[in-house]
């Protein structure tokens, strides 16, 4: 199984996702700043992971880390979730691995419900990475595939590229490989190509954070791909642990949306492409509004057409 986050009693270890798909190199975490730092830079990312990882941070730092972590990232609501949880934990250590258990489960889970969503032989859609990379394990939308593909119905994937941190090129595609899960990349603006040829029957994606009325963050694109999915009459999935709820923010309006450097779209590791001088807009994420969001599914089950009142026994 991929293992993206390792605790080693004294230290956290965490795969860094920056180098993957070339290389699978393990970054050290002794305190919390290298853990806040870790998430900063993209050394872990995906929400579950992020708040799995914040939550052993806490461990390493103690009571004062809760600052430098919960300034590591904004958007992500598994953060601040799980750093709530630290504070009134008796045994932090205990209850770090915990949470890391817990979402595995939790996953696992959730790959039951979705599963049985998709027909045999599907072609599903996936945007970003919500693999074993952006959880403790399994993950979340390529969880509910990952346990689809194990109940041998047949299912391959169309990844989207995912620019401009190509996460869906360099972790979803990685992952299927590693499985043997059949996947096809193609860039995000093909997108609306196969589905108006008939080649994808779904699509699934994870998420940061959903609102109280069901808006999605997700990264940046997902809502485009949420568009092109309902004007081509496709199903469109969200899979997401209920950690992702965020019943404090009624709606997508008031998710703050997390903006990250230029470099990471005037060039890539170190080739650069854009003209010096150029202005530049890098949002991290995106809001998919419910209306367009087919079910929701967590590790509860599935939240058909999701809206405030079907939501709300979950965000208790």
């Amino acid at each position: 199984m991929i293992e993206p986050i390792r605790w080693k009693g004294d230290r956290l270890e965490l795969l860094d996702q920056r180098l993957l798909p070339d290389q699978s190199v393990y970054v050290s975490c002794k305190t919390a700043a290298d853990v806040a730092a870790a998430i900063r830079d993209m050394v872990v990312r995906g929400a579950p992971a992020i708040g799995c990882a914040a939550a052993f941070g806490v461990v390493l730092g103690g009571k004062d880390s809760f600052e430098v972590l919960a300034k590591s990232r904004p958007t992500a609501v598994n953060l601040f979730w799980a750093l709530e949880r630290m504070k009134s934990a008796k045994d932090a250590e205990a209850e770090a691995i915990a949470i890391l258990q817990e979402d595995l489960a939790a996953n696992r889970a959730m790959g039951g419900h979705g599963a049985a969503l998709f027909e045999q032989g599907a072609r599903v859609m996936t945007y970003c990475n919500a693999g074993a990379l952006a959880t403790s394990g399994h993950g979340t939308a390529l969880g509910v595939i990952r346990t689809a593909f194990e109940q041998k119905k047949g299912i391959s994937v169309v990844a989207c590229e995912t620019r401009p941190y190509l996460q869906g090129a360099r972790l979803t595609a990685w992952e299927c490989v590693q499985e043997g899960i059949p996947c096809t990349l193609v860039t995000d603006n093909m997108a609306g190509h196969l589905m108006a040829t008939g080649q994808v029957d779904a699509v699934i994606v994870g998420a940061d954070r959903i609102a109280a009325n069901g808006d999605t963050a997700n990264k940046i694109g997902t809502y485009m791909v949420a568009v092109l999915a309902r004007r081509h009459g496709l199903p469109f999935y969200v899979a997401a642990p209920v950690s992702t709820f965020d019943a404090a923010i009624p709606d997508g309006s008031a998710i703050v949306i997390e903006e990250r450097p230029a470099q990471e779209v005037t060039g890539y590791r170190g080739l650069r492409w854009a003209p010096e001088g150029v202005r530049v807009r890098n949002p991290a994420f995106d809001v998919t509004p419910a209306e367009l969001i087919t079910a929701i599914v967590c590790e509860k089950g599935v939240v058909r057409e999701p809206d405030r009142a079907k939501l709300r026994p979950l965000m208790a």
